[in-house]
């Protein structure tokens, strides 16, 4: 849980997660060497500082101790005093013992005053920043003595503070500029995977380390092997098919010169069938990219398809969704093709075919239910693959198929780096299929 906890909070990017590595260390050696900077310069210097001013302070007590009227005046103590660089007068209280709770230096201050003269009785650095206050108690009365702060402090000791945290904010944005190069190069080769498992073709030439360029190269001749065993199955298939028209066309033509007759009638259904089946393989083996992406709007594509199927037949009405004025980039043609493959498989099993569109700002959603049986949750998984018969219930006398609509209508949504997703419809209580894509 501790480590989940944790990894909550780290960024996520790859430009955060190397700032982090960056600025760790930096963050802590700059800590490491601050907390050694102020012991010896603030506790070490200050004291000794501080210890050679309590020398002075000791010879002015005596002085004050020993005086004698008759031998010399107060003016001569406090002559005295203004020769060691300090100011001194007479009180009848002490000062107000103060202190800054950040001023560290002037803690080890007041200690040392404190412990090396024993009728000090009260400090105060606050009333002038620039001086240090004490009061001395005497028999009769307070001698409260003043002298600069420089004389116990290190003068602007917050210099090397600042010119570290100055450096490494330097040293930090010059290597987040270098790092910055050696991270592009990964980013166009994610740009580059991801347009790719869209369906989209973008230039990219591997540049940056070796690392990441033995990543590009891989990447390039991955594409390149995908895309020649695409073409080489379109061909496949386009070969098959062609070379299986030719025989058909013939045969076909030889039984329409037939004489009609119920067995004649049987043969052209059958040969007709085949047709048909040959052409769901030619469909399959386009496998999505018959054209390229274009921005386009999603509620123009719907509303043709409703047209044209219920020019045929089918009785399809478009559902209220979550429409937007908004163009898309897809393959319009594509689209079309998948939903009619649902649509078609729709009308074989059911009365009633709803299709619609959903849009959001990061997807957008084909949605085609009907009143149909539906397929249970345990074969859904299964009815997407190809070459997939789903049971009679599906299909009733309504004509069969070899499995290929739902597998044609999944390959088209994964070319526009989306899924394919099957449930039950709330709407009509049948199968429900949605094309979710990413925009």
């Amino acid at each position: 849980m501790g480590a989940l906890s944790i990894r909550n909070y780290l960024p996520r990017s790859l430009y955060g997660r190397v700032a982090l590595i960056l600025l760790v260390p930096i963050v802590t050696i700059q800590i490491v060497v601050s907390s050694s900077f102020i012991q010896r310069l603030y506790e070490g210097v200050t004291r000794q500082m501080t210890q050679n001013v309590v020398t002075e302070i000791k010879y002015i007590i005596n002085e004050v101790e020993s005086f004698d009227p008759n031998l010399n005046s107060e003016a001569d103590i406090f002559l005295l005093i203004q020769n060691l660089n300090m100011q001194a007068i007479w009180a009848d209280q002490a000062v107000l013992p103060r202190r800054q709770f950040y001023d560290l230096s002037g803690k080890v201050v007041v200690d040392v005053l404190f412990e090396n003269l024993e009728s000090v009785v009260s400090v105060d650095l606050i009333d002038d920043k620039r001086s240090v206050v004490l009061s001395y108690q005497l028999p009769d009365r307070f001698l409260e003595i003043r002298f600069p702060r420089y004389r116990v402090s290190a003068s602007n000791p917050h210099q090397l503070l600042v010119l570290m945290a100055f450096t490494g904010v330097l040293m930090t944005a010059i290597a987040y500029l270098f790092l910055k190069n050696q991270v592009r190069p990964i980013k166009r080769l994610a740009r580059a995977a991801e347009a790719f498992g869209k369906g989209r073709y973008i230039h990219y030439s591997p540049s940056g380390a070796d690392e990441v360029r033995a990543a590009g190269k891989a990447f390039l001749e991955m594409r390149s092997r995908i895309e020649q065993q695409i073409e080489q199955r379109a061909l496949i298939y386009s070969g098959v098919s062609h070379d299986l028209r030719t025989p058909l066309t013939r045969l076909k033509l030889g039984l329409s010169m037939q004489e009609e007759s119920e067995d004649n009638n049987d043969l052209i259904q059958d040969v007709n069938e085949i047709e048909r089946l040959i052409d769901e393989f030619l469909d399959f083996s386009k496998d999505g990219y018959i054209d390229d992406p274009i921005l386009v709007d999603p509620m123009t594509i719907v509303s043709d398809i409703i047209d044209n199927s219920n020019r045929v037949g089918l009785k399809v009405v478009l559902s209220k969704g979550l429409i937007r004025d908004k163009k898309i980039m897809l393959r319009p043609l594509s689209i079309k093709r998948a939903l009619e493959n649902l649509i078609s498989n729709a009308g074989k099993s059911s009365k009633s075919v709803s299709c619609s569109v959903n849009l959001s700002n990061s997807i957008l959603v084909f949605v085609v239910e009907d009143d149909g049986p539906g397929i249970p949750s345990d074969k859904r998984k299964e009815a997407v693959k190809a070459f997939t018969k789903l049971d009679r219930s599906r299909n009733q006398d309504r004509g069969g198929g070899v499995g290929l609509g739902l597998a044609i209508s999944a390959d088209i949504a994964k070319s526009h780096g989306g899924e394919l997703r099957l449930g039950t419809s709330e709407l009509l209580g049948g199968l429900k299929v949605e094309i979710l894509i990413p925009i």
